[in-house]
């Protein structure tokens, strides 16, 4: 059996959980984080649920103990890529409060963010139909509606989907991961994760 190896660079990165209701902004917020990260030549994943969902299962049932196993294994790639010297950004509802909590448990620099939107607001918006789908009785695990959305106790950070504009949410992110001194900005065109 062929074995498969990962050359750790020695330097434990970071992950950064962007929670909140489906619709609610976080992927923009994720992509735009990336964006910011790139910039910073800080090597990173983007780990969007929706798209590695598909390859764990070609029909998920986003039930409980669907849910339960999927987030544990988003959770130990997260682990292992933090291990290995590239930062994560989880983009991810992960509608359980537990789930995100085991994650931070086991990746040591953590920082868990918030999208804080309206549901009606998310709702309006829908762009993957998943609230319609809801409302026609198509989908019956969907959070906020017929599941539980947790939100975070203690957010690291809270951003208004609804209101705050991505860019600069991103850049709040920076702000809080240099201050915590997971990240290094050594970019001179950026100061504390801010473009001068």
């Amino acid at each position: 059996m062929r074995r498969i190896d990962i050359v750790s660079r020695n330097t434990l990165a970071f992950a950064v959980w962007i929670t909140g209701l489906p619709a609610s902004g976080k992927t923009t917020v994720a992509n735009e984080l990336a964006h910011q990260l790139g910039d910073l030549r800080t090597e990173h994943a983007v780990l969007e649920s929706d798209s590695l969902r598909k390859l764990f299962s070609a029909n998920p049932a986003y039930d409980e103990q669907d849910r339960e196993y999927f987030y544990g294994a988003l959770a130990f790639i997260g682990r292992v890529l933090t291990e290995h010297g590239i930062a994560v950004v989880f983009d991810a509802t992960a509608n359980r409060r537990s789930y995100r909590d085991r994650t931070r448990q086991q990746i040591a620099r953590f920082l868990e963010v918030l999208v804080d939107c309206p549901l009606e607001v998310c709702i309006r918006r829908d762009p993957k139909g998943i609230y319609r789908k809801a409302g026609e009785g198509k989908a019956s695990h969907v959070p906020g509606v017929q599941a539980p959305y947790e939100p975070p106790a203690n957010p690291d950070l809270v951003i208004r989907g609804d209101q705050d504009d991505p860019k600069e949410a991103a850049c709040r992110i920076i702000d809080l991961l240099s201050k915590k001194n997971f990240l290094q900005c050594v970019n001179p065109a950026y100061e504390t994760g801010r473009k001068l």
